[in-house]
């Protein structure tokens, strides 16, 4: 007998959205150098352009917040949010910052140095930038099996095990840290085994290396983890988180995914001396070691944020409803990156727009196409997050070129899920029409997508 399903909450409060013409959204997207990046918030109608600090707080958080304690050094809201990242991770030091990438600024600092080699799990835009931009490289040693989207592998966010020894065998002396996103963004949103980390970590043992885990998605790996894994099943999510982290020394987290914040990150590791180190770098480029960039208040939300969403009932409302517009497309044949992920679904744009070359970037193509059918904005992350080899300063088109539809928590519902799905529907049906894609009119040398502009091509 099939079980009802709804979602773990009720809804309190609501904000006003507004549809558009198709000529506005013309203009509109004419005058952003056709980067969804650029474009004003009230010209979006559903905004699944990330799940960064997009979410909604729960009542809990927000009553946090009214008591949070904004006193500059040892404050209670740092107390209780660095309590409760010890109960859930495991590890004894915490250093706020203001969001993920500054978590990575600060421990990179301390930790990188040029020509060092940083092998991981496909690294995100923000962590392969802080890499480059120290001149040294990310190495990506994802399992092969992420790179074929119509394939049903229950981890494909793994680590591949013999490309990471094949590389420490050669390189050792150059890698400082191995890197594990967990879920790997940039593959899907596609989780990472408990099995993977264990591995991964024997490995590291091995070759006497620390493991830093991207941590931004870590509740959505666990809740994988207990649902694809065999082993967890009778496992709470905040027991697997345990044992997930007690095979890293350190982790950085971008606090605005999984504790459901609007900004706020920190770092959280057993070893001391790197704790150290960030410590000085924390307060020249974030504040002082019990703030670090946040409020108070923020941090109270935080530590709230992280106890109420590493519960079952709340990841499974939040990914039943990524799995929900998942059978939406299916129903379409539109193809995605399978199964589908934790906090989006990765349309594979070179399988829609089969007639745009990879030069011209086809999945920032439909992702431009999907916005003016519906106002909907989604992102890119192909071709144009790649940028350029540092070296060669050529694309880089050897990977995934995908359009990510990020659904913010506990912000939309299944009716606006039915919305992107006709909408991307009706771009699918006109696909052999788009014939050409987008050149790069602007780019900065790094990270380049956030600011690119971009010319229409035929």
């Amino acid at each position: 007998m099939q079980q009802p399903f709804a979602e773990s909450w009720k809804i309190k409060m609501v904000e006003p959205i507004r549809n558009s013409t198709r000529h506005e959204r013309e203009q509109w997207l004419k005058a952003a150098h056709y980067n969804v990046f650029q474009l004003n918030a009230e010209e979006v109608y559903i905004d699944l352009l990330t799940d960064s600090g997009t979410g909604a707080m729960s009542d809990r958080q927000w009553a946090g917040m009214m008591i949070g304690d904004e006193s500059y050094a040892g404050a209670t809201s740092f107390r209780k949010m660095k309590e409760t990242i010890q109960r859930i991770t495991g590890f004894q030091y915490v250093l706020p910052t203001h969001q993920g990438r500054a978590a990575e600024n600060v421990l990179f600092s301390c930790l990188i140095n040029e020509n060092d080699i940083i092998p991981g799990n496909s690294h995100f835009d923000t962590t392969k930038g802080h890499i480059e931009s120290r001149k040294a490289f990310a190495v990506d040693c994802t399992v092969d099996d992420a790179k074929d989207t119509q394939k049903e592998v229950p981890f494909k966010g793994n680590v591949d095990i013999t490309k990471l020894d094949t590389l420490l065998a050669k390189e050792a002396d150059r890698v400082p840290f191995i890197i594990v996103t967990i879920t790997n963004n940039t593959a899907g949103g596609q989780p990472v085994s408990m099995d993977n980390l264990r591995q991964v970590r024997r490995l590291a043992q091995k070759y006497n290396k620390p493991v830093l885990f991207d941590s931004a998605r870590f509740a959505e790996n666990a809740y994988f983890i207990k649902v694809r894994e065999e082993g967890f099943a009778d496992k709470t999510i905040k027991e697997i988180c345990y044992e997930m982290f007690s095979y890293a020394d350190a982790m950085t987290m971008s606090a605005k995914k999984d504790a459901i914040v609007n900004m706020g990150g920190f770092i959280a590791t057993n070893i001391q001396s790197w704790f150290d180190m960030a410590k000085v770098k924390g307060i020249v480029y974030e504040g002082y070691i019990t703030y670090g960039g946040m409020n108070g208040r923020d941090m109270n939300a935080l530590a709230i944020g992280l106890d109420e969403n590493t519960e079952f009932d709340n990841l499974e409302t939040r990914i039943r409803q990524v799995a929900y517009l998942a059978q939406r497309l299916d129903e379409f044949g539109i193809p995605y990156q399978r199964p589908a992920g934790g906090h989006a679904i990765f349309v594979d744009a070179p399988k829609v727009l089969v007639q745009v070359p990879k030069e011209e970037f086809p999945a920032q193509t439909l992702t431009i196409e999907l916005y003016l059918e519906a106002g909907i904005r989604g992102c890119e992350i192909g071709y144009l997050l790649a940028d350029r080899d540092p070296v060669t300063r050529q694309n880089r088109f050897g990977g995934l070129d995908l359009l990510r539809l990020a659904i913010p928590r506990r912000v939309y519902t299944n009716n606006h899920m039915d919305v992107v799905a006709v909408a991307l529907k009706n771009v699918y049906d006109r696909r052999n029409s788009i014939t050409r894609g987008v050149e790069i009119v602007w780019e900065a040398e790094l990270m380049r997508h956030f600011t690119v502009q971009l010319r229409q091509l035929g």
